[in-house]
């Protein structure tokens, strides 16, 4: 059993740098992220690995080596090679984490895209890989057949012009037998990911990503399974798999345990509800929206939650109120929540909780965890660049094995982003405490901009959510900013109210304003029937703020 030392903390050169309590983990040289999250899977080749929580189909660990090595050799068939990127436009399928290994054990690129992004986004992001193929599904082959790109489709339907999935595989079976997946080797330190992100800028670029940094991610945050734990966790895979997380932090940290993936596309409560009782899934990494619902909505007491074998719940798409916590906790009694962060440019998860089962300490609640093994930390003022000591606020930079290593075809943000000492700049403001727990305080793209006396003042969106849904008529509650002549922007909210409230949209307001500081009033509220949220469950604030602008301009015309 592991133990903790207390947190490490060095000053050289002036410089406060935080280091993991947990002793360094060994990270392989030799092995590629296929090989590394398959190795021993022939010891489980019966054992199930993907499962659709609908439709019930599901690959066993002999299957999806089979599969991915079919693909991969498949692929070189096709001209494919080492450094290409494949654009992968596909919904959270039983399919996709055998897509994204192919690619990559054959030297190709994965590069995910969202399936629910606009022709042109998608096209923007195949150009700017410069994506050599394309592999989707039927109902997503319109937004990529003009793309002038192979397109590879999913499914039994045959679409002129495209190659079918089966039928490639069976290709692959006639390219012959061998060692590796390609004639050319492919080392760790090859790209094999090139997932897009706003990163501190707000514009979406491909981040480049090895095979190195994605396996030193998962030694990292990994280290806290034992043995006593491999192959018994079933995961939840809601979490888009086009996103960091889902393929890295879902897919292949499970695949590395020999666990099992519930596949599901999009949420839907009562899915989610009967598939967590129905595939005793114990570890469900979810966005605070599916956290909220879970403690309000009366679709939950349709069912026995004493049937739930659930173990624990991850968030780390945004901070969890504190009450939102403390109603879940007492609704679930027994199952953990654990909060973390990470970021795409960084591989994955950044900071945890750990297994108490295995001599490590739970991360205070409310926190996002502690440093994993093998990470540097330091918090800098934003304006000075001078690193600040624990408990003071300041810009979050890692630095690790992890980091990208820059972004494709763009130095100058490469550059702002990754300084000359290789320290990783990810634009969120954090803190650090005397335990070693990390706070997260909010970040440059996910804040309202309200103009101040001096300075523009930063207002958290998920702060003010939060105020929100402590009143008793509020059942969900969204904030974006709007654009303000003289504020530059002002928090505006959207809020769903439960049947029987009595309340105006004033009284909303002014519960608000009486609970936080004048700068952080919600400026402009509207009612709504509901909060439109991704299929993973997060809030789509692009839309609710075109809403918003559009019902002011109406309501302007017609006065």
């Amino acid at each position: 059993m592991e133990t903790s030392t207390p947190m490490q903390h060095s000053e050289d050169d002036n410089e406060h740098v935080f280091l993991s309590k947990y002793p360094p983990v060994s990270v392989p040289d030799n092995l590629t992220l296929p090989e590394f999250v398959l190795q021993d899977a022939e010891l489980y080749a019966d054992k199930v690995a993907f499962v659709e929580a609908v439709l019930g189909k599901s690959y066993t660990y002999g299957e999806v080596v089979r599969d991915t090595r079919r693909f991969a050799k498949a692929l070189s068939s096709l001209g494919l090679r080492k450094g290409h990127v494949v654009l992968v436009l596909l919904p959270n399928i039983a399919e996709y984490g055998i897509v994204a290994l192919g690619i990559m054990a054959a030297g190709g690129v994965f590069s995910g895209a969202n399936p629910a992004s606009h022709t042109e986004e998608i096209m923007k992001q195949a150009n700017a890989a410069n994506a050599k193929l394309i592999v989707t599904n039927g109902p997503n082959y319109e937004k990529v057949k003009d793309l002038e790109q192979p397109v590879v489709v999913l499914g039994e339907e045959r679409i002129e012009g495209a190659t079918n999935w089966d039928d490639l595989l069976e290709a692959g079976d006639r390219a012959g037998a061998g060692t590796r997946s390609t004639k050319e080797e492919v080392l760790q330190s090859d790209l094999c990911a090139l997932p897009f992100s706003s990163g501190t800028t707000g514009i979406s670029k491909g981040v480049m990503l090895t095979h190195r940094n994605l396996v030193a991610n998962l030694c990292s945050s990994l280290f806290s399974v034992g043995l006593d734990m491999v192959g018994e966790v079933t995961t939840l895979g809601l979490i888009p798999f086009f996103h960091i997380y889902g393929i890295t932090g879902i897919c292949c940290a499970t695949l590395r345990n020999k666990g099992k993936v519930v596949v599901m596309n999009r949420f839907d409560l009562r899915t989610f509800l009967n598939a967590l009782i129905t595939h005793e899934i114990t570890f469900a990494p979810i966005v605070p929206p599916i956290i909220l619902a879970l403690v309000k909505n009366p679709i939950v007491d349709e069912f026995d939650l004493s049937k739930l074998k659930l173990r624990a719940v991850m968030t780390a798409a945004a901070p969890l109120a504190p009450e939102l916590l403390a109603s879940f906790e007492n609704k679930f009694p027994g199952v953990q929540v654990q909060e973390a962060y990470g970021l795409t440019e960084h591989s994955c998860i950044t900071l945890t909780h750990g297994n108490p089962m295995k001599g490590h300490h739970t991360a205070k609640k409310n926190s996002v965890g502690f440093i994993l093994p093998n990470l540097e930390l330091k918090f800098i003022d934003p304006d000075t660049s001078r690193s600040l000591p624990k408990n003071t606020p300041g810009e979050l930079c890692v630095r690790s094995q992890c980091v990208m290593q820059g972004y494709y075809k763009n130095k100058e943000e490469t550059n702002r982003t990754i300084d000359e000492h290789g320290w990783l700049h990810t634009g969120d403001i954090a803190y650090i405490d005397d335990d070693g727990d990390g706070f997260h305080c909010r970040s440059h793209q996910r804040v309202n901009q309200v103009q101040g006396f001096s300075s523009k003042l930063k207002v958290a969106p998920a702060e003010l959510e939060a105020i929100l849904l402590t009143h008793s008529s509020v059942e969900d509650a969204a904030v974006v900013p709007l654009p303000d002549e003289e504020a530059g922007e002002i928090p505006a909210a959207c809020v769903v109210m439960n049947p029987n409230a009595k309340e105006t949209e004033r009284d909303i307001m002014d519960y608000v304003a009486s609970n936080v500081a004048h700068y952080k009033k919600v400026r402009v509220l509207q009612f709504v029937d509901t909060i439109p949220k991704s299929p993973s469950g997060k809030i789509m604030r692009r839309l609710l703020k075109d809403k918003m602008i559009e019902n002011m301009a109406r309501n302007i015309s017609n006065t």
